[in-house]
Parts: C-alpha cells; structure tokens; sequence
C-alpha cells in the first residue's frame, strides 16, 4: 500500500509542468553549451591566438615539475581557464540578450494591452459624453 502511494506521488512530480520545463531547459542549455564550446574553441580562440601571434591558449601552463623517465609532467594548464573564462563570458552575454529581448517583447506586449485598454475606455467616453448631450437637449 505505501509503496503504491510512493509510486503516485512520483508520477504527479514528474508530470508538473516545472519539472518538464526544468528537463527541456537543461537539455537545451547542454545544446547550447555546446555550440558557444564550438564557437570558442574552433573560431574566437583561433583567432585571438592569431592576433597575439600565433598562440594556442591551450598551450599556456606552468610547468611545476618535468617529466623524468616514466614520470609524467606536472603542470597547471591555465591556457584551458582562460578558454573557460571566455566561454562563460560568451554564455552570460548571449543570456542577457535574450533577457534584454525577452523583457523588451514583454514591455511593447504590454504597451499594446495598455493602449487598447485606453481606446475601449476613450470609445466608452464618447458615447456615455454623446448620451449626456442628447439627453440635455
């Protein structure tokens, strides 16, 4: 009996619209983040590496000890932090722009209800004002 209730309550948790919406978001992010992954590291990295002459932001790292015999290299690769920071940056500026898109919609949407709002009340004006004037004649 308790695990049928378990088993109910689960299915009405998945089939909330906010856990729907939270599932197609995180998918679609995981897309996104793929695509700025792209964009940095195959077309702004490149680029940036060619302006400062040449240079491969992957390569940059600090090495702390060399590789002796079968010892592997110890090094901290911070080329890959920097690629790191421009991809956030990336990311944060595409979001506030579909933010900035988003609550701009958002505004002129309301503006419009706004606007019909005034003429259904200016219309009704009109007439309650022709009304009063008939009458006093």
């Amino acid at each position: 009996m308790k695990k049928s209730k378990f088993i109910s309550e689960f299915k009405e948790f998945i089939s909330r619209g906010n856990v729907v919406d939270l599932a197609v978001g995180v998918i679609i992010g995981s897309a996104f983040t793929a695509i700025v992954n792209s964009l940095v590291n195959q077309i702004i990295m490149p680029v940036i590496g060619f302006i400062i002459g040449g240079i491969n932001f992957s390569d940059f790292k600090w090495t702390l000890k060399n590789a002796e015999g079968d010892t592997p290299e110890v090094a901290v690769y911070f080329g890959s932090f920097i690629q790191q920071v421009v991809n956030f940056l990336i990311i944060a500026f595409v979001v506030f722009m579909m933010v900035k898109l988003i609550n701009m919609l958002k505004r002129k949407k309301e503006k419009e209800i706004e606007e019909i709002k005034e003429e259904k009340v200016s219309k009704e004006e009109i007439l309650l004002t022709e009304i009063r004037d008939l009458l006093r004649k």
